[in-house]
């Protein structure tokens, strides 16, 4: 697993996502602005997570998808943790707690890993169990 190369990637994937839910404030379309947010980041996020995975696999390695997944989720946690709920959340009266246990977070979380698992199945694997004449 080359550490550095995961660790920018995730700080990459972190970046783009809240990128997405600040930029879903700006076009209003629901009434309820925080859930559209939520969705739109849903959605956004797998082909950032996708790409970001595919950056990854470029050259060859061993890591599963899973690992990788679960590594990009700690990344996207950690920095959540210090910089989205401190800076963007708290001030509207949010907490850390609240933030956690959201039932949003820990979907996109189960993304993040779905989406790295199903690339390593799919893109990597399949190309290691690829008959060779």
């Amino acid at each position: 697993m080359k550490k550095l190369k995961i660790i920018i990637i995730g700080i990459i994937i972190w970046t783009i996502g809240v990128s997405i839910y600040l930029l879903s404030f700006q076009f209003p379309i629901l009434k309820n602005t925080e859930l559209q947010a939520n969705i739109l980041l849903s959605l956004g996020i797998l082909p950032v997570v996708w790409f970001g995975t595919k950056v990854y696999y470029r050259k060859k390695s061993t890591t599963k998808g899973y690992w990788l997944g679960l590594v990009f989720f700690l990344i996207a946690t950690t920095l959540d943790a210090l910089i989205t709920v401190p800076f963007l959340v708290a001030p509207y009266g949010g907490t850390h707690y609240s933030f956690f246990t959201a039932t949003g977070f820990w979907i996109i979380g189960l993304e993040f890993i779905a989406t790295t698992t199903a690339f390593w199945f799919i893109k990597v694997q399949g190309r290691n169990n690829a008959v060779k004449y």
